[in-house]
């Protein structure tokens, strides 16, 4: 990236708008020599230092690419653990990772400029002869446009760049006449049809061979794609344009920004991290600096750099304004709410903004860099790696580290703008890293596991393509390289373009006058040189000023101490209360929760809402771990959201008088038999337990054993009854929503979560039935003798014969005692009277907006009291209740609940005719559900 200051502009002076805008590009950096001193202590390394650690680091390449050329060539990626090339379609499926490969030898050409870099040439030269023979672009195989862009056209783009280079000056590559350049163009041509949408936005994969919207395709039915999926496009797109002289690349890459431009958040002016393509709908109205966003961010700084159009500028000046307003909290960087950017959106962050520390160089604004470039260091030397994710205390959010480049990439800008030898020994932490921990006999491995240290077979492309390129650049002098460094621009696979394409091929108008932009009162980056002792003062102190508070942050917060909360209750060291631990039967976590100023509010619907109010906390530091607790459960039960939805079950009566004809819509559970797989079902005679609610040990196992268990819900976590009444011998179990009137008709499916442990020692079937659909089987017990039940994915055929034999029985046969003289099973319904009818509570439906009553001083979400389940609703903006097993309701309250429940229980019971004529209307619903699941 060019890094010199503008020439011929003193410093504060304001210039004109730049006709060369490369050399605005951040405000004016100065090369490393001529802006710090070697902090005190510190010590400058050494020219012999820094040279052994540039050899160092192209050994390591040579280990990395030599085993990708012998091992893998021409596979798309290296399995360094194996010692094979990845194929696709060979290996095991790893989901949307795949949509990289594209049967093209991705690693290979995204290699291609990091060998000229690494000064190279001569293996540069043989590449390039190998991608021109082999590399074929027109294969079945539907891939990513984001990976296919970044990596294979800017590859193929920033290849074609450096050996342009190289031929002009006369030793290599003289034989080189454009081919790399004819493949962008012919890859550039099999994206256009992901285009092909009213908004200008991209489908997010595209077949090679057949396009988006061929019968063949096997794509082009998406809907949604990431911000950073459809505003990562211009760089490569636009550079495309102005080498060929081909106006429609860069045509459709400014159509696509232009459309997330103009539906940014307006009052925020944040973008989402997922938008609909065909309406510009914010799908993910979270927003932040990393994974989804992070590179449009990026793209529109370095799209004025490269194309010298000013309202990228103005965009990116306004998103970062925003920014740093919302999203900074030194050193953090954290997601908000596009509507309520006040608000966290979640209580980790995510590796990818790694990469920002370098762009905020790049924009000039230093102390925020070196800020939360030292927090994601000291990360680092706690871990080795920087892991996937990572809470605000800075534990292991997501233990993976896929070896990614964005922390060297900004350790490279920083010492760049500052010249800080400190950044030196951060890139050989770096390097010691790799070679002690991710080095394997035939490449570098990526890490599975942080904590652990074991690895995973997979050396992506963009290790080649990136980390070895920016520490290379970090040790070498100006005389170690080939070409001048300064004359490119990095994409985001870091890919050299150079920056005279700014003044080639102008076929698009440079100004967007239908745009409207935020007037922004902020002088620094008003239209003039920046004043570089304001950026960069003359103190060897400075970087050292900004980094040494942060020196111990990680130390001291992970492992965190004593829980302020937990601290007043004298109950020693322990880690704070996490959401996913809480339990609303656990008089500790309520007064924790009490000490944080967080309050349970009973709703009326049957769900709990949980509602901090800072004010009402013990402490300010209290109230901090309240407000992280809320994040955590709002966070908890989005996810609980998207996990995988199951279809419904079906639990139909089969005994007499019924033989199949009374279908009830049933709550699939997330453990236990998977009824699909057993398309026999489960049947059997029913019987209700003791204790009712199922949490303790089964007092009546005579009754239960063979049989189908009948339990209310309530007091203890669904999994904790499946293996209570399995224990007691039973084949399957039914739950009864204990809210009263609560109906699969009104309600959204219900589904059973497990409760965060194995709950693979659970092998009968479990089905949920809301209190209407309960009632019936209820009122089947103490009407008739025995019931059998079939609890099954969907309805069977009824049984005929049992049912023309029953209609030659009298109609007295077929009638049995009331439930006062029936025997075992029928009696066993009396012990509904003997348990508390409150004891759970109800079906938890989303709230619809949760956090409607919060504010800066307060937040709210609502939860299920019971278990975790997750909702069929499809309103993307209602996160779902939270995973809190266990009922707040004291035991006092039950005991006083058992002498009037009998006379309730009684009053409850609907005669079999009025029961009888809601049969219809179930069967309806089941063959109408049927069909929608169809």
């Amino acid at each position: 990236m060019a890094l010199s200051a503008a020439p011929g502009c003193r410093a504060g002076e304001r210039g004109p708008r730049w006709r060369r805008p490369w050399k605005l590009l951040a405000l004016g950096l100065l090369s490393a020599s001529s802006v710090l001193a070697a902090a005190p202590g510190a010590g400058a390394m050494s020219r012999e230092e820094k040279r052994r650690l540039g050899n160092q680091v192209l050994e390591m390449f040579d280990h990395a690419y030599s085993n990708y050329m012998e091992h893998a060539y021409p596979a798309d990626e290296l399995m360094p653990l194996t010692c094979r090339g990845r194929v696709r379609g060979q290996e095991p499926s790893r989901g949307d990772v795949d949509d990289a490969l594209g049967k093209f030898s991705l690693t290979l050409i995204d290699t291609l400029d990091t060998l000229v870099v690494l000064n190279k040439t001569k293996e540069f030269e043989e590449a390039v002869k190998k991608v021109i023979k082999d590399v074929n672009l027109d294969n079945d195989i539907v891939v990513s446009v984001f990976e296919t862009n970044i990596r294979v056209l800017g590859g193929l783009l920033g290849g074609h760049s450096v050996a342009i280079m190289l031929k002009e000056k006369g030793e290599y590559m003289q034989w080189y006449n454009g081919e790399l350049l004819h493949m962008a163009k012919e890859l550039g041509y099999k994206l256009l049809p992901a285009f092909n949408t009213t908004s200008g936005l991209p489908y997010p994969r595209v077949n090679l061979k057949f396009g988006v919207r061929h019968p063949e395709a096997r794509t082009g039915t998406e809907t949604d794609t990431c911000t950073a999926c459809a505003g990562t496009l211009i760089l490569e797109f636009a550079a495309l344009s102005r080498f060929t002289g081909t106006s429609i690349f860069e045509e459709y890459a400014r159509k696509a920004l232009d459309f997330i431009w103009e539906k940014r958040q307006r009052s925020s002016n944040l973008v989402g991290v997922t938008i609909n393509i065909h309406t510009g709908d914010w799908v993910r109205k979270d927003s932040g600096v990393g994974a989804g966003i992070d590179s449009y961010y990026e793209y529109l700084l370095k799209a004025y750099v490269l194309l010298g159009d000013d309202s990228f500028l103005e965009r990116f000046n306004t998103h970062y304004d925003a920014i740093m307003r919302y999203i900074s909290q030194p050193p953090l960087l954290l997601d908000v709410h596009i509507h309520k950017p006040m608000l966290n959106a979640r209580t980790w962050m995510d590796s990818l903004l790694a990469f920002f520390p370098g762009l905020q160089v790049l924009k000039g604004d230093i102390r925020p860099a070196i800020e939360t470039h030292e927090m994601l260091y000291q990360v680092i030397k706690k871990h080795n790696f920087l892991p996937e994710a990572f809470t605000t205390d800075f534990r292991v959010h997501w233990a993976q580290h896929p070896l990614r480049p964005e922390f060297a990439e900004s350790t490279y800008f920083l010492y760049k703008a500052t010249g800080d030898p400190y950044y030196l020994e951060v890139g050989k932490t770096l390097i010691e890293n790799l070679n002690k921990y991710a080095r394997v006999p035939c490449g570098f491995a990526a890490m599975k596991d942080v904590r652990t240290g074991s690895h995973e077979d997979r050396m992506d492309s963009f290790f080649l393509a990136e980390m070895f390129k920016y520490l290379y650049l970090l040790f070498a002098d100006k005389e170690d390289m080939i070409f001048d460094i300064e004359d490119y621009i990095f994409t985001t696979e870091a890919h050299l373009l150079p920056l005279w394409l700014s003044t080639t091929n102008q076929t698009i108008s440079k100004k967007n006058t239908s745009t409207e932009y935020t007037e922004l009162d902020d002088s620094n980056f008003d239209w003039t040189c920046p004043n570089t002792q304001i950026l960069f003062p003359n103190d060897p102190m400075f970087a050292q000023s900004i980094r040494e508070p942060l020196k111990n942050v990680v130390d001291k917060s992970c492992p965190r101490g004593i829980s302020r909360a937990e601290e007043s209750l004298g109950s020693g060291p322990k880690p704070p209360l996490r959401a996913r631990d809480f339990m609303a039967s656990n008089p500790e976590h309520l007064e924790i929760l009490k000490k944080m100023g967080v309050s349970l509010i009973h709703l009326k619907d049957g769900r709990v809402q949980l509602v901090q109010h800072a004010v009402q906390a013990a402490s300010s530091l209290d109230a901090e771990d309240g407000l992280r607790f809320m994040q955590e459960m709002i966070e908890l039960s989005s996810q609980q959201q998207k996990e995988q939805q199951l279809p419904p079950r079906a639990v139909q009566i089969v005994s007499h008088p019924f033989f199949g004809r009374v279908v009830l819509t049933a709550g699939p559970a997330q453990f236990g038999m998977d009824l699909s797989k057993h398309k026999a079902g489960t049947r059997g005679f029913v019987a209700t337990i003791k204790p009712y609610n199922g949490c303790s040990e089964i007092t009546n196992p005579e009754a239960v054993k063979e049989k189908i268990a009948l339990m209310q819900r309530g007091q203890c976590m669904f999994a904790e009854k499946a293996r209570n009444i399995q224990k007691a011998g039973a084949i399957g179990g039914i739950v009864i929503d204990d809210n009263e009137g609560s109906s699969s008709d009104t309600a959204p499916l219900f589904q059973m979560a497990g409760d965060g442990k194995n709950t693979d020692d659970i092998t009968i079937p479990m089905l949920f039935l809301f209190n209407k659909e309960g009632n019936i089987i209820l009122d089947a017990i103490r009407e008739y003798e025995a019931v059998e039940v079939l609890l099954s994915d969907k309805a069977k055929d009824r049984d005929l014969e049992m049912e023309s034999m029953d209609q030659k029985s009298s109609e007295s046969d077929a009638h049995k005692p009331n439930s006062e003289e029936a025997p075992s099973d029928s009696q066993d319904a009396g012990a509904v009277g003997e348990e508390p009818e409150g004891g759970g509570e109800s079906s938890a439906v989303g709230d619809p907006d949760p956090l409607s009553a919060a504010s800066t001083a307060s937040a709210s979400v609502s939860m299920a009291q019971e278990d975790p389940h997750t909702s069929g609703s499809a309103e993307a903006s209602a996160p779902e209740p939270a995973c809190t097993p266990g009922d707040s309701q004291p035991q006092e309250q039950n005991t006083q609940t058992e002498a009037t429940s009998k006379a309730h229980w009684d009053s409850k019971v609907q005669p079999m005719e009025s029961i009888l004529a809601d049969w219809n209307e179930d069967i309806e619903a089941f063959e109408m559900m049927e069909k929608d699941e169809l």
